[in-house]
């Protein structure tokens, strides 16, 4: 594996100003400023198998609250914007399968994982400023619970809650759900696009602003005139409500998505407010942006409304040289057979079927050639390299698929401001190799570096933003986003989209 070559960026890009949060794009005069999120989950081996035996590491005690309550107040004072907690709801049982789970239960990829919405408020108790976003899926969990979930945390946590929405894409998961086997991938967004029209109409529609009276004299806690069943009748879900939690800080909470199908592709760029999209070079990520960005606009939505955040694995030190070296002994510590086993689960390939010299650059699998030959885009000499299931494993050892840049302070941040430049991302969902460790050495390293270019925020504007008031300065939807459109406020009689019915 090899450091990505970074060279020095200039800022000539789309003009125009967002408005929206007061940032500016590139072009209009000063340069974009970066979002950036540490990416985590509740697990003893994330992206990086083998490595929560690393000294430095401490993930295997995932389950105490101190090692999550630690990392908050860490990312919190360095001025990250979000803590985002990945989830699955199934083993990673492809490799050496069928519905074998060993190699990912003895690696610790990400298996054993607790479920990440309860430490949002205990790590919100300890911060100020920063937000958790929370993978949970639409396939295998109601809306009105959901619904719930979601509203008492963004209760608990003073409106710093977001929602990363899934359809799950595990085989193992629906059978522990009592399943067969998949719903069909194209029907599960045509169910996640009724769920979030329920979602909506519990969420905005279903207690009117100022439901909430709390009157000491009267007695009355809530006006009943003010709250409303949904009545939802649908194809996929029938639901009287009314919602039965009051309006919570943001209503809705701040919406993340990652899928990167077309069904997908065009139900982030209608629904999410940020976006997650993984390549290993700007250059292919390029492509992907600009068709969220038109979706978007299709959709009626300003398209820099979504902001979209790329996904990468940053080994940073003192110097380039470091910093491989850094790299080196982290390889020390994976361990094969768990990235084996993460590779099956994202590709629902079995590697253990292929011998080990077989160079998966040239297999008769368009998906397969296509994922390896982008990795070996990014590896000097690559040409000259057998991409076997020995160096499959070694690529994915450190940060899974995440595109990955390795160096110096200057070396990194020149790298990330070429994807800025080139892909039109707005920041950057940072995995750790080691956790505590990583986090750390970019607070020491990079965030100076990046601070000292302008292109990172010294600290919030103020303390008590909620999550969506950190990337868009308002704790609603925006007027644009389909949300809004079942929003009840104060002096409606009705909520919004009942009024042109």
């Amino acid at each position: 594996m090899s450091t990505v070559e970074a060279g020095s960026v200039s800022t000539n890009g789309a003009n125009g100003a967002d408005g929206a949060n007061g940032t500016t794009r590139l072009g209009s005069g000063s340069k974009k400023q970066l979002i950036l999120n540490a990416f985590a989950m509740n697990t003893p081996g994330h992206l990086s198998p083998g490595l929560w035996r690393h000294p430095r590491n401490k993930t295997y005690n995932y389950k105490k609250l101190d090692f999550w309550t630690d990392l908050a107040k860490l990312l919190d004072d360095a001025g990250f914007h979000a803590l985002f907690l990945a989830d699955v709801l199934g083993a990673y049982d492809v490799y050496k399968g069928p519905a074998n789970a060993g190699p990912a239960l003895e690696s610790g990829a990400q298996f054993p994982v607790n479920d990440p919405l309860y430490l949002v408020p205990a790590l919100a108790a300890v911060t100020k400023n920063l937000a958790f976003g929370i993978t949970a899926s639409t396939t295998y969990e109601q809306p009105y619970s959901l619904a719930r979930r979601f509203s008492t945390v963004d209760h608990l946590s003073n409106g710093r809650v977001a929602w990363n929405i899934v359809t799950s894409y595990l085989d193992s998961a629906a059978r522990n759900f009592g399943l067969s086997q998949q719903v069909e991938h194209d029907a599960r967004y045509e169910i996640a696009e009724e769920y979030m029209e329920v979602l909506y109409k519990l969420w905005e529609g279903s207690w009117r602003g100022d439901a909430v009276v709390a009157d000491m004299e009267s007695g009355v806690y809530a006006l009943g005139d003010r709250v409303r069943q949904i009545n939802h009748q649908g194809k996929h879900f029938n639901i009287p409500g009314p919602h039965i939690c009051e309006p919570s800080p943001q209503r809705t909470p701040f919406l993340f998505q990652a899928g990167t199908s077309k069904s997908g592709r065009a139900f982030g760029a209608k629904h999410a407010e940020v976006i997650f999209a993984g390549a290993q070079l700007p250059e292919k990520l390029k492509p992907s942006v600009a068709a969220i960005r038109q979706l978007a606009r299709e959709a009626g939505r300003d398209p820099y409304h979504v902001k979209i955040i790329a996904s990468m694995c940053v080994i940073v030190a003192e110097t380039d040289e470091a910093a491989k070296k850094k790299q080196e002994e982290f390889l020390s510590y994976g361990n094969r057979e768990g990235a084996l086993a993460l590779f099956g689960g994202w590709t629902g390939v079995d590697l253990s079927t292929y011998s080990e010299d077989e160079d998966f650059r040239f297999v008769k699998m368009p998906m397969i050639n296509s994922i390896i030959n982008g990795w070996a885009d990014t590896v000097p000499g690559s040409e000259n390299l057998k991409w076997n299931k020995a160096r499959i494993a070694e690529y994915l050892l450190l940060g899974g698929m995440n595109a990955k840049i390795v160096g110096s302070a200057s070396t990194v941040a020149d790298e990330l401001e070429r994807w800025v430049e080139v892909a039109d991302v707005d920041g950057f969902n940072l995995s750790h190799v080691v956790n505590p460790g990583s986090f750390e050495d970019i607070i020491e390293f990079l965030l100076p570096e990046l601070r000292a270019r302008g292109i990172f925020r010294a600290e919030p504007e103020r303390e008590g933003h909620t999550a969506r008031e950190q990337f868009f300065g308002t704790p609603w939807l925006l007027s644009d986003h389909p949300g809004s459109k079942f929003k009840w406020d104060v002096h409606d009689e009705v909520p919004r989209y009942l009024q042109t019915q």
